[in-house]
């Protein structure tokens, strides 16, 4: 049986083939910008597979994620600016230093303490002073926002910019909502825009807190929505009308009567 370095080279073969003169055209063509949309197209159907908890769906979809992460690299090799293998001995010193209480004399007590370390390290490594909103504006701005505003929270809370309790959240969370209030009575746009996104960064603080991924949250809660709605539509069709011709009353009363049945369901499940 193949080791899976000989498999990766195996991988790197075929993508420097493809590239050479008499392979393939679209490959040859490609450039790293060009394949920034498909691995993000990847690494989303990566996520999917791994929700579905399908291993033969992951092992598939974390060959195509494979793919692309080689393909880019040997674009780069192609150039002269760094190597695959150069890459590879980066990761693998960079996990090495950055655990010392595996592979060196440091001991950690806490999960906690552990974090801090890394993020300690890790700014030693990019050689940057150190100040928290250093490590804040090194989160990448071309994360989902949602992911971006849970990791400046997590971030700040590492460094000691954190709440005491659930509760002082809370509080936070209805004063920021008392303030969107206000704005969409005044009927200002550019108002509740910002205390919109107030009211959303305190609900991941919120998320974070209970130590909840907020786009898993958010994922689940879309996912139950269109199961709702998806009912609610058919109870409408065979009443012989569409969503849109109930009534607002109608609507809720259905809604209520969906959320009821998928709820006895899920139960006797």
């Amino acid at each position: 049986m193949p080791s899976p370095g000989e498999r990766f080279e195996a991988l790197r073969q075929i993508i420097v083939t493809l590239r050479q003169p008499g392979g393939c055209p679209w490959d040859r063509r490609q450039t790293p910008q060009s394949l920034k949309s498909y691995l993000l197209e990847e690494a989303h159907e990566l996520l999917e597979a791994i929700d579905r908890d399908d291993a033969g769906l992951v092992r598939e979809e974390l060959g195509d994620l494979f793919f692309q992460l080689v393909f880019i690299g040997q674009l780069f090799e192609e150039q002269g600016r760094f190597t695959l293998a150069e890459s590879l001995a980066g990761i693998v010193e960079k996990m090495i230093k950055r655990h010392p209480h595996v592979f060196g004399d440091e001991v950690v007590a806490t999960e906690e303490e552990q974090r801090r370390r890394w993020n300690q390290l890790k700014s030693a490594e990019k050689k940057e002073p150190g100040a928290v909103v250093d490590l804040l504006n090194n989160v990448p701005r071309s994360l989902p926002a949602l992911r971006r505003a849970q990791r400046v929270c997590e971030r700040a809370a590492h460094n000691g910019f954190e709440w005491r309790d659930t509760g002082q959240a809370l509080a936070k969370l209805e004063e920021e909502v008392g303030e969107l209030r206000q704005a969409v009575a005044k009927g200002q746009p550019e108002t509740i825009d910002e205390e919109l996104g107030d009211v959303l960064f305190m609900l991941v603080n919120l998320g974070r807190l209970h130590k909840l991924n907020c786009e898993d949250s958010l994922a689940s809660a879309t996912n139950k929505f269109i199961r709702r709605f998806t009912r609610l539509e058919a109870k409408a069709k065979a009443g012989g009308r569409t969503v849109a011709e109930l009534s607002l009353a109608e609507q809720l009363g259905l809604w209520a009567e969906v959320k009821d049945e998928l709820a006895r369901e899920r139960e006797g499940a």
